[in-house]
């Protein structure tokens, strides 16, 4: 089940070299950084892009360990970190990708010569084609 608001708690483990986090819930979510504020800010795109892939695979997102079941150690502090998904689903679907696709060159030399956007013709007519509109 997707929520809109995911909040779980991070392992900041501060090193020398900067921080390296981990998320005991979310295994492979593993964000670093150099300073607290990237590192905040870095743990919650990275846990919302993992917990994203999770919900576009379906997978089972886990319950959220309770702060008072986790040990760290001396160098380590324990932060929640909140994603608000919303706006960040807008974001990814929104996302433009890049296409590779042939067509014969003297149509792309007649295009060329009157100046057609490509990409924008191509939305275009996929758009009329799948019979849909822009996503708001």
């Amino acid at each position: 089940m997707t929520k809109d608001r995911y909040v779980y708690p991070a392992i900041f483990d501060y090193a020398d070299d900067g921080i390296s986090i981990r998320f005991p819930d979310l295994p492979g979510c593993l964000p670093c950084a150099q300073s607290t504020e990237d590192a905040m800010k870095n743990a919650r795109e990275a846990m919302a892009l993992h917990l994203y892939g999770m919900e576009q695979d379906c997978d089972a997102i886990p319950e959220a360990t309770p702060i008072n079941k986790l040990q760290v150690a001396e160098n380590q502090a324990i932060v929640l970190v909140e994603a608000w998904m919303p706006p960040f689903r807008d974001e990814i679907e929104k996302k433009a990708v890049k296409k590779t696709l042939t067509i014969p060159k003297w149509l792309d030399d007649l295009a060329v010569d009157q100046h057609v956007n490509f990409s924008h013709l191509l939305q275009d007519a996929l758009k009329r084609y799948l019979g849909v509109a822009d996503k708001n």
